[in-house]
């Protein structure tokens, strides 16, 4: 799976630096985070690092995106 950041984000800047992956950027009014550079964390803590710092709980798993491997493929199922 890989994380998303939900519209009520409120662009406190705190998630970007926790990533270990890069995969947090800002967008155009939130941030947004690069499903193909998400890995939750894995590898490098037990829990995803944004996700404990938001301040607002405005990151979920992504419905969409789902980890198969190291690829990340579509998720088909509605």
């Amino acid at each position: 799976m890989a994380l998303i950041i939900t519209d009520e984000c409120i662009n406190c800047d705190v998630c970007e630096p926790e990533c270990p992956n890069e995969a947090i950027s800002q967008g155009d009014t939130i941030y947004y985070i690069n499903p193909s550079k998400c890995t939750e964390c894995v590898g490098h803590y037990e829990t995803p690092q944004c996700v404990e710092v938001c301040p607002v709980d405005c990151i979920p798993l992504d419905p969409f995106i789902r980890k198969a491997g190291s690829n990340f493929k579509l998720n088909m199922k509605n």
